[in-house]
């Protein structure tokens, strides 16, 4: 009988494939161009902790697994394609939590083709059209929903990594997805739960993230002339 997680994920999947089904190919320009210039904005604002040893590898995780530019349909294809492995393999806890971090992606998709329908179709993106967009979009539900599952991803993974033989259960893919050619799969999986064994404790690094993205959220919505600024991050 399948457990809640495996469930969620199956759903999750679903909800992915479903996404990209109504995706035209190529992907629209707008969103490669909204999705660089997000990922930039996210460089900036994450620099300060970016130049830390310890902070590093799990801030690449996130921006560039979780929520990067590129195109992430082959490594979902991918966790689609050994789910009957994984569901048998690694323990609920994994499950779960890879099926969170499938929805925060997923998530983060939706609202980047919602807001990039709304920007100016002729003109480079600027600070002031996208914050317009944003508030058009009129989706502060689905705004809290993403930084929290951000959050969750985060204290999920960090409660994992303290457990060692679910790193090792972990690695018990390698063979069977290497042997079916799902690499990009297997990398995600294994790099998040590196990024969050190099940290020893992400406490902090999450109380800094979800700060600032709900500051940069609130500020957006209120119509505030600078979201992004880097002043605003002083204390966080």
């Amino acid at each position: 009988m399948s457990t809640i997680p495996a469930l969620d994920l199956h759903h999750q999947l679903e909800r992915m494939r479903a996404f990209y089904a109504a995706r035209p190919t190529p992907r629209p320009e707008r969103e490669l161009a909204l999705a660089h210039w997000q990922a930039v904005r996210l460089r900036q604002s994450y620099a300060d902790l970016h130049v830390q040893a310890r902070y590093a590898e799990a801030l690449d995780f996130f921006l560039s697994d979780l929520y990067g530019a590129q195109d992430f349909s082959r490594r979902d294809a991918d966790i689609e394609r050994i789910y009957p492995v994984m569901v048998k393999v690694l323990p609920e806890t994994v499950l779960d939590t890879v099926a969170r971090a499938m929805e925060v992606n997923i998530l983060s998709q939706e609202l980047d083709r919602a807001l990039a329908a709304r920007l100016p179709a002729a003109r480079p993106i600027a600070e002031a059209s996208y914050a317009a967009a944003y508030r058009a979009c009129a989706n502060r539900a689905e705004r809290e929903r993403q930084i929290a599952l951000i959050e969750r991803v985060g204290r999920d993974l960090d409660r994992i990594v303290k457990k060692p033989f679910i790193y090792a259960t972990l690695k018990l893919l390698r063979t069977p997805a290497k042997l079916a050619g799902l690499d990009e799969m297997q990398h995600f999986l294994e790099r998040g739960f590196a990024s969050f064994r190099t940290m020893h404790g992400a406490e902090e690094f999450l109380a800094t993230l979800v700060a600032r993205e709900t500051q940069v959220m609130e500020r957006l919505f209120a119509g505030d002339e600078a979201p992004f600024s880097l002043q605003a991050f002083s204390n966080n």
